[in-house]
């Protein structure tokens, strides 16, 4: 069964009156769990365009990006996005428990947060309510500060820095420069994300990440 069978369900079941921390709990573990990361990432993704006021086609289309929508499941996404936006509970209380999910400090959650910082930076205006938001589920998350600190620089353009993006001191020596630049093209390797609980309809994060990786090593190659 596809995760936007699993999601189509979900909304099925809101609609009946199941709360969305109820539609979770069903899908907490694996296989459903990949449905359940697809649905952390609108339900999240629609908190935070509540938290800077608009939704913009760019962030739309940066979802699209990340995520593909068959179109038989987009009224379900939308439906799903809509409900996320307009329900009382705040994004504090999604993003925990989608970290008693994985548990807290999983790799998948610092994908997750990777997919959200792709959507939030996608209108080129990365805005401090969207750093605030993200800052916050990654402190609930359990993503260490370093970790956080790269993915803004990658994805963020008024913070981005090859070398913060590598994790790497200024002026470090090439070849450990070249160590941490192979380490984190494997962490980032998409078979290593579905193994995480990434669906695959989400490996695309992994090329738009790896690209990012790519560009702060050959950046820093060059000035050297």
């Amino acid at each position: 069964m596809s995760i936007w069978t699993r999601i189509t369900e979900a909304v099925r079941a809101l609609a009946a009156g199941e709360g969305l921390a109820a539609v979770l709990e069903k899908l907490s573990t694996p296989p459903e769990r990949r449905a359940a990361f697809t649905i952390a990432v609108i339900a999240l993704g629609a908190k935070m365009a509540k938290a800077d006021g608009r939704v913009t086609r760019d962030e739309v289309s940066a979802f699209r990006e990340v995520f593909t929508i068959p179109k038989s499941a987009e009224p379900a996404a939308a439906r799903l996005f809509n409900y996320a936006r307009q329900d009382v509970a705040g994004y504090e209380a999604y993003a925990r428990q989608v970290a008693r999910m994985f548990g807290p400090g999983a790799p998948a959650l610092a994908d997750l947060l990777a997919g959200l910082f792709h959507i939030a930076a996608a209108d080129g205006a990365y805005k401090d309510s969207e750093d605030a938001f993200l800052r916050r589920c990654a402190e609930i998350f359990g993503v260490e500060d370093a970790a956080f600190r790269r993915l803004r620089a990658s994805y963020a353009p008024q913070a981005a820095d090859p070398w913060t993006v590598l994790g790497v001191d200024p002026g470090a020596p090439p070849e450990k420069v070249r160590a941490r630049w192979r380490a984190l093209v494997r962490e980032t390797h998409p078979d290593r994300m579905i193994g995480r609980g990434v669906p695959e309809e989400a490996v695309k994060l992994a090329t738009v990440r790896l690209a990012r990786i790519n560009a702060a090593y050959e950046a820093i190659m060059r000035a050297a």
